[in-house]
């Protein structure tokens, strides 16, 4: 008995800590059953609804001059990534299409003409059309939100 009582005074500190781990264990786990987070949130008996694109955007960059027209184009994609392109007659156009909610739409034209014009239409809305007229022309057309 003296040999237990001696333990007990040396490891009461330990004894104490595990009996507090195990009661706030425990409780945890009750918590967890009462307020239900061992769910998983896509536990909601249906299967996930497919997303579908909704009102896509048709972008179209066009530039137009006289027919002979020799020069480079510089515009974004849907992403806003710069694409360039070299023209050897015009008129030149490309669509990008996107479900974006917005879009920043930009385009520079320079040809070797007297005349140049670039247009931005957005699903069959003109929103930006621009023209320059000099040497060596060059038009820039800019949409801030397609």
């Amino acid at each position: 008995m003296l040999g237990f009582l001696g333990a007990l005074r040396r490891g009461w500190i330990p004894l104490i800590l595990v009996a507090v781990l195990a009661v706030s264990g425990f409780a945890m786990y009750r918590m967890h059953g009462i307020f239900g987070s061992q769910q998983s949130a896509g536990a909601g008996g249906g299967g996930v609804d497919k997303i579908v694109p909704f009102n896509p955007k048709r972008v179209l960059y066009e530039v137009f001059g006289p027919e002979s027209t020799v020069g480079s184009i510089s515009y974004l994609d849907e992403n806003a990534q710069p694409h360039r392109a070299d023209f050897t007659s015009l008129p030149w156009s490309v669509q990008v299409t996107t479900t974006l909610p917005s879009m920043f739409a930009n385009l520079v034209a320079q040809g070797d003409s007297n005349m140049i014009r670039c247009r931005i239409t957005v699903n069959g809305e003109v929103r930006e059309d621009q023209s320059s007229t000099s040497h060596d022309a060059q038009a820039f057309c800019l949409v801030k939100a397609a």
